[in-house]
């Protein structure tokens, strides 16, 4: 009877123990709750209110309900300004993905293995790691009318006969300029992942195909795609996100004004020019959340089809 009331202690104080570092556990995680609910929880509620107010980030706040959504629904230049940002960002992801699963297929060919890959992934993945000022002003400077060096190769070459206003011409050439930046900076962050998940794959699988008489393309097609959907669709699911809220590039290229002809003006160019020129912060607050609607659509658009083929 003692040893057992003895026992009985032991487990209640080991139970005891263990509360209290638990207890302590939830301590350590308090700063970063604290820091989430406050620069992460808040603005976004805090940016909700805006949306519903007639603010102009000073003085009173006046109610308006949901005329700012109703405002941005008809907002002609909004909706100018979110095609542009589709077509700039559906150049870029075209390109991306397209060169990106080039160099995957190049690098993992199990025939023709390559060499080097370590520096290869540091030399693609480089771009990314550059600030958007220095490769915009880079651009600028290569593509720059009269002194660029893009337009004098171009025209050694005899590819040209005349200078192209790359930046300032024609509206679809500088929609193509940014897709094409764009694409340089991120593909190979994309190269990265889709790398990562073909050599996730189980190399027997390519062997057994190999063995069977597959060629190089029926690999790709009926193995390797259908195993790298999921790393595809998450490629392609930020790549989305990231594209809908395109800012930097086009307005360091254009400036405040999205010239020529506005063709660079996105939708968070539109947003940041509401905020911050016009001072119409509550109905910035209201775009800022009918680009999130507009995004989470895309997303689980892009879920619901890729669920789809994968049931197939």
């Amino acid at each position: 009877m003692a040893s057992n009331l003895k026992q009985g202690q032991r487990v209640k104080a080991q139970k005891s123990g263990l509360q209290k570092l638990n207890n302590f556990g939830y301590l350590l995680c308090l700063p970063f709750v604290l820091a989430f609910l406050v620069f992460n929880v808040y603005p976004v509620f805090r940016t909700f209110q805006m949306s519903l107010m007639n603010y102009k980030g000073f003085g009173k706040e006046t109610f308006v309900g949901f005329s700012n959504y109703a405002r941005a629904f008809k907002d002609v230049l909004f909706r100018e300004s979110f095609v542009n940002t589709l077509k700039m960002w559906g150049l870029n992801i075209v390109l991306q993905l397209g060169l990106a699963l080039l160099l995957t297929i190049i690098f993992n060919d199990i025939k023709y293995r390559m060499r080097g890959l370590s520096i290869f992934r540091a030399i693609f993945y480089l771009p990314n790691l550059i600030a958007c000022t220095s490769v915009a002003f880079l651009f600028k400077t290569l593509l720059d009318w009269k002194y660029g060096s893009f337009n004098q190769v171009l025209m050694d070459l005899g590819i040209i006969s005349e200078q192209v206003n790359w930046l300032k011409g024609e509206a679809g050439t500088a929609q193509a300029v940014v897709g094409v930046v764009g694409a340089w900076m991120w593909f190979g962050n994309s190269f990265i992942m889709l790398m990562a998940g073909v050599q996730g794959i189980n190399s027997s699988y390519f062997e057994a195909a190999y063995i069977d008489g597959a060629n190089r393309w029926q690999v790709f097609s009926k193995v390797t795609m259908p195993l790298l959907r999921p790393i595809m669709l998450y490629v392609a699911i930020t790549s989305l996100i990231g594209g809908l809220q395109l800012f930097d590039i086009p307005y360091l290229i254009s400036g405040t004004t999205g010239d020529p002809g506005r063709s660079l003006y996105t939708a968070v160019f539109y947003l940041y020019n509401m905020a911050f020129k016009n001072n119409q912060m509550g109905y910035a607050a209201a775009l800022a959340f009918v680009l999130f609607l507009i995004i989470s659509v895309f997303c689980a658009i892009a879920f619901k089809l890729m669920n789809k083929k994968e049931a197939e």
